[in-house]
């Protein structure tokens, strides 16, 4: 496994991580995962990441 593919993997996830907390978010701020778009990115990149791997 090359270290660019998962690196990618993790930079997408983030990436879509950032996009579901500005376009999707939570109105309400009840959600802990993308009420803060730092966890968001986090959670996304860590997702990207495990689907990187699991090639």
């Amino acid at each position: 496994m090359q270290v660019m593919e998962i690196a990618g993997g993790a930079a997408a996830g983030g990436v879509l991580g950032y996009l579901w907390h500005r376009l999707v978010g939570c109105s309400t701020g009840a959600c802990p995962i993308v009420r803060n778009p730092y966890s968001s990115v986090i959670w996304g990149a860590i997702l990207g990441l495990s689907f990187s791997l699991n090639k």
